[in-house]
């Protein structure tokens, strides 16, 4: 919504949300408190906040005034009842169109934004008919059309990919809606870009989309176990096989799983959807994407173990990253929780450095209190030995490093590829470890640190 109040200035955008703290730090002068941490968000916002860009808690006064709703509300998997655990919770989605049926005045185009199953658009679309009125003496018609517009950027990359999209994707029935969306988008997009489909269409594309970017992941990070006990290097794989134009380069790198809001709800959701439709070979085929991604997890973790003598408690090792990615405060799905979950119940202790993860949000989905840092208090070093796994934040890599018998790097933030490693080594508990799991240290210069190295998808370590 930023980035079209910034291009398109005649247009009013407002952005609407019932938590008013959300709402609060969009609205903040100080740029750098905004909610959602994007390179280059906060130079949008600076220029289109105050202008043609509104955030307020002010629901029914938006949706009444609006000739355009964008529905952009959260879609989390189930986790109980028909469905759980692969199904979209659609609660939202659906309080969402009845309060703008109740609501909403004159002829209003709706746009299902957020990432939906196929045919949600029914649902959105019979509740809006119930509430439409025709041209009756004293009353004001009322009529809705539906859309589907998903969303196909990256978190990292937000900006630069709605600045310059691959296409944008617009699903409908009524011809002069979809118009009249591609009209704002045609401001800043050329129109070979701008996709027309039908809306079921676009709704599975987005689903689609997703599964076959994951899938991609799974493929290679199954691929870097096998070049692990084979002596091949994956990057050397995937620079091979990415020069080839029908495969390409993209989603080539190997790493621990992907992460994120979309990709495995996405694929879970399709999971749900094959079956629901009798689909089961498949529904099993997608299953197995997010299968490997669960497993080269588990795997890391193990192999963290399994170097450290087999035996981890007590000992204390630092995660570099918890974000799911670089360029990102966003921690939902990160590999990091279910490995830092594995190695704290193996015993170990977390020194945790993310440049930008709040650890408010670390103990959220680690479900476990931050502990202070042990070599910041009076605690008798034994105390390591019970078994409790425990974790706490580092404000730096030496603090995190200081003492530690391993460094784990989850993210690939890019200062973790330009680090110093005669520099580190000296301050940790030797032998100690680096476990590369996105493959951006130089290995040469780990090991002549004196330290020893596995490197995800490294034969030759």
């Amino acid at each position: 919504m930023a980035v079209i109040a910034d291009h398109c200035p005649q247009i009013q955008v407002t952005v609407v949300d019932l938590n008013e703290e959300r709402i609060s730090a969009w609205n903040n002068e100080d740029l750098t408190k905004l909610p959602v941490y994007e390179p280059g968000l906060d130079a949008v916002v600076a220029r289109a906040r105050n202008r043609n860009l509104r955030f307020s808690t002010d629901v029914n006064d938006a949706i009444s005034s609006a000739d355009m709703i964008f529905i952009s509300v959260n879609t989390p998997t189930k986790t109980k009842g028909l469905g759980s655990g692969q199904a979209s919770d659609l609660r939202w989605v659906e309080a969402c169109a009845r309060q703008v049926a109740k609501y909403a005045k004159g002829h209003t185009i709706v746009v299902e934004k957020s990432t939906l199953p196929v045919r949600t658009a029914e649902t959105v679309q019979a509740i809006l008919q119930a509430a439409e009125q025709p041209p009756l003496d004293g009353i004001v018609p009322r009529s809705f059309v539906v859309l589907s517009n998903p969303e196909f950027l990256a978190e990292g990359t937000a900006i630069q990919d709605l600045e310059a999209p691959d296409r944008v994707l617009i699903g409908g029935e009524d011809t002069n809606a979809i118009e009249s969306l591609a009209k704002i988008y045609g401001v800043w997009v050329p129109p070979e870009k701008i996709l027309r489909t039908n809306l079921w269409s676009s709704e599975l594309s987005k689903l689609i989309a997703n599964a076959f970017l994951a899938q991609r992941i799974s493929s290679i990070n199954s691929v870097a176990a096998l070049c692990e006990v084979t002596g091949a290097d994956v990057r050397e794989v995937s620079k091979a096989i990415g020069a080839d134009s029908r495969i390409g380069t993209k989603f080539l790198n190997s790493g621990p799983g992907f992460g994120g809001s979309c990709f495995k709800k996405d694929i879970l959701n399709l999971v749900y959807l094959s079956r629901h439709f009798g689909l089961p070979e498949v529904a099993d085929y997608w299953q197995h994407v997010v299968t490997v991604n669960t497993w080269q997890q588990n795997r890391i973790a193990r192999l963290v173990v399994k170097n450290l003598f087999g035996n981890i408690t007590g000992k204390k090792i630092a995660l570099f990253g918890f974000a799911f990615k670089a360029n990102t405060n966003d921690t939902r799905e990160a590999p990091a929780i279910r490995i830092a979950n594995d190695l704290l119940e193996e015993g170990a202790q977390l020194a945790i450095y993310d440049p930008k993860v709040d650890p408010k949000q670390i103990s959220i989905d680690l479900q476990l209190p931050a502990s202070s840092n042990p070599e910041k208090t009076s605690i008798p070093t034994n105390t390591s030995l019970t078994g409790e796994g425990t974790w706490w934040p580092a404000n730096s890599i030496n603090e995190a490093t200081k003492g530690s018998d391993a460094i784990l790097i989850l993210t690939e933030w890019e200062h973790f590829e330009d680090l110093n490693w005669k520099e580190i080594a000296p301050h940790m508990r030797q032998p100690a470890w680096v476990f590369d799991s996105r493959g951006v240290v130089n290995p040469s210069e780990v090991r002549s640190a004196g330290l020893r190295l596995w490197r995800v998808g490294d034969g030759a370590t």
